[in-house]
């Protein structure tokens, strides 16, 4: 049983001792390959080297490449050059983490929404996917991002917290939905319980997106409390258990609906060893 890990903060300072032992750690749990998250230019230019330093094969590790909204007020006119250049690059699989905060609004809402065309722009432009974030924001995510869905080769929104409205309109957009530990929290998410499995098979991704969202489900809990990718396989139990399919089956679903979403290649025996 493999798993894809779709998001991954390992160019968080928390992982600069040893980035290597994380990935090692997620190998040995079965998580196969994992996308590292950019949510800046800096830290989308680290999480491309990290790709090269800890995958010399290139299969393992891939990245995105944007700028979060919550760094939107950042955005230059040299940014949509900057991303550009990097989105060229083999390891980028996708255009963000991008999208719109409308909880903790720590840019302007109407440079968030600004940077978003830009990176929409960028997605259509280049063919790659889009890596979303929404916070409290999804009916004006769906008002921008409708009129040129068309144009968009895919899209997912990633760490999907929201409710059934929320998670409708997004399927209706044909929109992937990546889940969390945040369905393992007995205090804010246990709404996502019914809601997972109104997600398709061919829709539905999973993430750590550590070291954030310790699935709180999880025993015995690791020392210092930060999440990791080896941690995924806890999120995969959860999200089985409430859609009624076993873990194999929901690893299977949900790496080849990652892999196909990505362009990543799946491994063979030999390479997951």
């Amino acid at each position: 049983m493999q798993l894809v890990d779709v998001g991954v903060n390992l160019t968080h300072p928390t992982f600069a001792r040893d980035p290597r032992a994380v990935v090692d750690r997620a190998f040995a749990a079965g998580v196969a390959q994992m996308v590292l998250t950019g949510t800046s230019l800096t830290e989308s230019e680290a999480a491309l080297t990290l790709c090269r330093e800890l995958d010399e094969r290139r299969q393992r590790l891939f990245c995105t490449a944007g700028i979060h909204p919550h760094d939107a007020n950042q955005w230059t006119s040299d940014s949509a050059a900057h991303l550009k250049q990097l989105l060229a690059e083999p390891e980028v699989r996708a255009v963000g983490e991008c999208g719109l905060d409308f909880n903790r609004d720590l840019s302007p809402r109407p440079q968030q929404e600004r940077v978003l065309e830009e990176h929409l722009e960028l997605a259509i432009a280049t063919g790659l996917p889009l890596f979303l974030h929404e916070r409290d924001a999804d009916q004006r995510l769906v008002e921008i991002i409708r009129p040129l869905r068309d144009r968009l080769s895919a899209a997912v929104v990633h760490c999907f917290t929201g409710e059934k409205r929320a998670l409708y309109a997004y399927l209706d957009l044909d929109l992937h939905i990546g889940i969390t530990g945040w369905i393992c929290d007995e205090r804010r998410g246990t709404h996502l319980h019914p809601l997972v499995r109104e997600i398709p098979a061919s829709r539905l991704m999973l993430e750590s997106d550590a070291p954030y969202l310790l699935p709180r489900t999880l025993r015995p809990k690791p020392k210092g409390g930060q999440n990791e990718p080896a941690f995924l396989v806890e999120v995969l139990r959860e999200v089985a258990r409430h859609r009624g399919v076993s873990e194999a089956e929901l690893a299977a679903s949900s790496t080849a609906c990652a892999q196909q979403f990505f362009g990543i290649a799946p491994l063979d025996h030999s390479e997951q060893a």
